[in-house]
C-alpha cells in the first residue's frame, strides 16, 4: 500500500516538473500564450488555422485525430461540450461530422457507459486543431511505418 501512495505522489511531482519545465521552454522561445490562434496576417511566429481542412494523416498507432477547424470560443465545461453538439451520437448524422469514438463511453475497468466517460469528456485534452506552426522546439520526429504523408 505504500509503495503506491509512494508512486502517486512521484508521479504527481514529477507531472507538475514537467509543466514548470514546459513553460520555462515555452517562455525562452518567445511563445505567447495569450495570442489568438485565429491569426490571418503573416507576421513571424503567427499561426494560421483554417476554418476547415481535409483532415491530416495520423503519425501513429492510436494517435487521437487532429480537428480539420477552429474551435475558437467552443464551450468544454462540465455542464457543456461544444464538440458533442456535432460528434455526438444523436447529432453526427445530421452533422456530417464524425461520430464520437464507442472507446470514449468505456471507463477505466472497460465497462460500457451510457454516456461519454468522464475520463473522455474534456475532447481538448487529447484532440488538438491542426495548424500550419512550426515546432516549437525542433526535433528529428518522423511518422511510424505507414503513417503520415
Amino acid at each position: 500500500m505504500k509503495s503506491h501512495v509512494l508512486t502517486k505522489a512521484l508521479f504527481q511531482w514529477m507531472t507538475a516538473l514537467a509543466l514548470v519545465v514546459s513553460g520555462a521552454v515555452w517562455a525562452a522561445n518567445g511563445v505567447d500564450l495569450n495570442q489568438s490562434p485565429e491569426v490571418s496576417g503573416t507576421p513571424e511566429g503567427s499561426v494560421r488555422m483554417p476554418k476547415q481542412q481535409e483532415r491530416m494523416a495520423l503519425n501513429y498507432v492510436n494517435q487521437p485525430p487532429m480537428i480539420p477547424h477552429s474551435v475558437d470560443g467552443y464551450q468544454v465545461t462540465t455542464n457543456i461540450n461544444r464538440c458533442l453538439q456535432c460528434h455526438g451520437v444523436e447529432h453526427y448524422r445530421t452533422t456530417g461530422a464524425p461520430r464520437i469514438s464507442p472507446t470514449h463511453f468505456m471507463d477505466a475497468d472497460g465497462k460500457v457507459l451510457s454516456n461519454v466517460a468522464p475520463r473522455r469528456y474534456f475532447c481538448l485534452q487529447c484532440h488538438v486543431p491542426q495548424t500550419d506552426a512550426a515546432p516549437i522546439v525542433e526535433n528529428t520526429f518522423s511518422p511510424s511505418k505507414g503513417f503520415g504523408n
